[in-house]
């Protein structure tokens, strides 16, 4: 409770600074945000860590057949209806979110107007570390989404710094990576709650909204070790990107990321943004919360929830006779009366499938599963940024290939915690309840769950898939990387060549004018600008 009435005041503050990202007024990487020297860089941090980047839009979800939009419109049609250059409405959300399209927003613009102010002063070493950290996360999703991003040069033309660059390189993601280990590991290092004489360098930061804010007091004997445990990580997270092209990295970086502070030990280290009445989650209360008719979930994720009898199933799907009055009215959480909508079909072609539905009971839609939009899909609910659920299932992913001692059985106490780490990550959302230990026990125990030689991998991953649903970027890149779950390519219209996927989001539009010789050199080392291109740790 005190996270949630502390945030109020931060996120009136960091409101200031971060504009939504749906404004297409595009602004280049390196305007300078801001030529104060005067703003505390702990509000840039506050402000960053609300809008970080877990994915504004559906598009990711739409990819991996978690969620989509079945109206040929929007953001997510360009990868419903398989348009290989993507749709620039939606290439350019990310970048924006990322980069900024305003001089006061972009989480890692702020970021790194927040490193500048706070680098050379001792009582801020400990928030340096948090934006270090922080940062390096943006900068994965940024190469994880796009590629080759700029990155040594980007925010560059701050007002009174030596060196003004306006038209950054991209840097090569494997090079952007290699860094962002390194400030990962540095900064996991250098926090700490010892205190120099007269500095207060072990000092916590009140500001925080994933940690400092959930304290009885901002108490930084508390709040560092589980900084230290969210950077060990996203060491281990990006340390498994590496899984299908370096496997001897990939293990050497998971050794490196569960020695010392390691990672998270429990759901109390969770980073997560919490939301309420007035302080609405953006995912929910936006399109999907205010025409909730064009949104559904997807066939295969709802037949997984169905086939293993998921307990987590009724927090997350339900059927409403009136799909676009949702607000208040009872729902159908039977997960056997469930139906996703059909992968490669929209709102007008799914009427000519033997099986359809029909038409919404009453209303708009059709007469398909939508999220429960009095739990998972509430405008109260929280947005999870990097949780214990995820890193016991890559723990688990780890030790299945041998990165980690203890083989099989080690991946699957790993995976075993993971599921119910997952499960009780719900006791924060709205209108739930604890899931019973007899309902987990039941769940981990039927064969299409338990863990088993030969299936391992492809286990692991598809609880990833259900842990990661309000997190579609790390969805798809964990998809990425691993194949699972087995999805079949969407066959709508022209399927997409290679393996039938997006593997990346197209850069935006507005690059090929403002950076353009940066831009066509990005394109050139991507081998073009689609869809179907990889970034550097996606290998066939």
């Amino acid at each position: 409770m005190k996270k949630i009435n502390s945030i109020k005041f931060l996120l009136a503050i960091a409101t200031v600074f971060s504009v939504a990202s749906c404004d297409k007024n595009f602004v280049e990487t390196n305007q300078s945000p801001y030529n104060q020297t005067s703003i505390d860089p702990a509000i840039l941090l506050t402000s960053a860590q609300r809008f970080v980047s877990t994915g504004s839009w559906e598009v990711e979800a739409t990819i991996v057949q978690q969620f989509v939009n079945v109206i040929d419109q929007g953001v997510t049609n360009a990868f419903q209806f398989n348009r290989i250059d993507g749709l620039e409405t939606y290439n350019v959300q990310r970048w924006n979110q990322i980069y900024g399209n305003n001089p006061n927003n972009g989480t890692v613009r702020l970021l790194d107007r927040a490193l500048d102010l706070a680098k050379g002063d001792p009582a801020k070493a400990n928030l340096l570390q948090m934006i270090r950290i922080l940062r390096a996360m943006n900068y994965m999703i940024a190469v994880d989404t796009y590629g080759d991003v700029p990155y040594s040069e980007a925010n560059k033309a701050y007002t009174g710094t030596a060196v003004t660059i306006t038209t950054p390189k991209y840097d090569k993601g494997a090079d952007i990576y290699a860094d962002l280990y390194k400030e990962l590991k540095e900064a996991r290092a250098a926090l700490t709650t010892t205190n120099t004489p007269g500095v207060n360098t072990g000092a916590a930061v009140n500001t925080d909204i994933f940690y400092g804010t959930s304290l009885t007091s901002t108490n930084a004997a508390v709040q560092i070790p589980k900084w230290q445990r969210l950077a060990g990580s996203l060491m281990l997270r990006l340390g498994m990107r590496y899984s299908k092209l370096d496997a001897s990295k990939a293990a050497a970086i998971v050794t490196d990321a569960l020695s010392g502070a390691g990672v998270m030990t429990s759901n109390a280290d969770n980073a997560y943004i919490p939301f309420n009445a007035t302080d609405n989650n953006p995912l929910n209360a936006g399109p999907r919360g205010t025409n909730p008719f064009n949104y559904y979930l997807y066939e295969p994720f709802v037949n997984q929830l169905k086939s293993t009898n998921d307990p987590r199933g009724k927090y997350i799907a339900a059927y409403y006779q009136a799909p676009n009055n949702i607000a208040g009215v009872p729902q159908d959480t039977v997960l056997a009366n469930q139906f996703g909508f059909p992968v490669g079909y929209s709102d007008a072609t799914v009427k000519t499938k033997a099986d359809y539905k029909g038409p919404a009971q009453s209303g708009n839609g059709v007469r398909y599963t939508q999220l429960n939009y009095n739990s998972f899909g509430s405008n109260t609910a929280p947005i999870f940024v990097c949780t214990y659920a995820q890193t016991q299932l890559l723990l688990a992913d780890a030790a299945a290939r041998g990165y980690i001692a203890g083989g099989l059985g080690q991946a699957t106490i790993y995976y075993n915690n993971g599921i119910r780490a997952s499960m009780d990550e719900y006791t924060l959302y709205p209108n739930t309840a604890p899931i019973p230990a007899a309902n987990y026990n039941s769940y981990i125990a039927q064969p299409a769950v338990a863990l088993t030689a030969g299936t391992a991998l492809e286990k692991i991953n598809t609880q990833y898939w259900v842990a990661s649903l309000g997190n579609p970027g790390e969805s798809f890149a964990n998809f990425r990387r691993t194949g699972f779950p087995a999805l079949t390519p969407n066959p709508f219209g022209t399927p997409l060549p290679g393996s039938g996927f997006a593997r990346r989001v197209p850069y935006p539009n507005v690059e090929r004018s403002v950076n353009a010789a940066s831009y066509s050199a990005a394109v050139a080392s991507m081998g073009g600008d689609d869809v179907t291109k990889r970034v550097f740790w996606d290998i066939p």
